[in-house]
């Protein structure tokens, strides 16, 4: 005695055989065999989409191979003087050693470590510095306290008068 369960798997099975033989059929009756190559290539145009029809050879760019660089592009010297930026401590916590400057130039927040101190520092601190790329990013060192020069005030004198 078969229950219920058996049963409505066992249906189960035959229906999904039954899809199975009737997907096959279907692509032997539909199956084209023996394409051409032509029918069978792609061809990418010059924006990158891919295309039935051949590209137009009238449109055709000639590069030379001296052209073609790989790699880096090798970078322009810059003056040490432009390396060294300005800016603002915005945190900077002593016990973990590290913290961030706000570039005054870029406004851009730069991580600072204790190792790349010559002055301790707190916050709102004006600092000058160079940024060094690290694989997480930017990355503050050589980082100084900039002294603010202020220009000598001369005292008012106040004349009251005379009673």
């Amino acid at each position: 005695m078969e229950t219920f369960s058996k049963k409505e798997k066992e249906k189960a099975r035959q229906k999904k055989r039954k899809d199975k033989e009737e997907k096959r059929e279907d692509r032997k009756a539909n199956a084209v065999k023996g394409l051409r190559l032509d029918d069978m290539l792609a061809y990418v145009d010059e924006n990158g989409n891919i295309s039935s029809t051949p590209p137009d050879p009238r449109k055709k760019k000639r590069i030379d191979q001296e052209d073609i660089q790989i790699g880096v592009a090798k970078q322009e010297p810059t003056d040490p003087q432009d390396l060294i930026r300005q800016g603002v401590v915005t945190f900077f916590n002593d016990s973990k050693g590290y913290g961030f400057i706000k570039d005054l130039q870029t406004q851009d927040s730069i991580f600072v470590h204790i190792n790349g101190l010559r002055d301790s520092i707190i916050e709102h601190d004006k600092v000058s510095f160079t940024i060094e790329m690290t694989p997480k990013g930017p990355n503050a060192v050589d980082v100084k306290k900039t002294v603010a020069v202020v220009a000598p005030v001369a005292p008012v004198v106040v004349a009251t008068p005379a009673s």
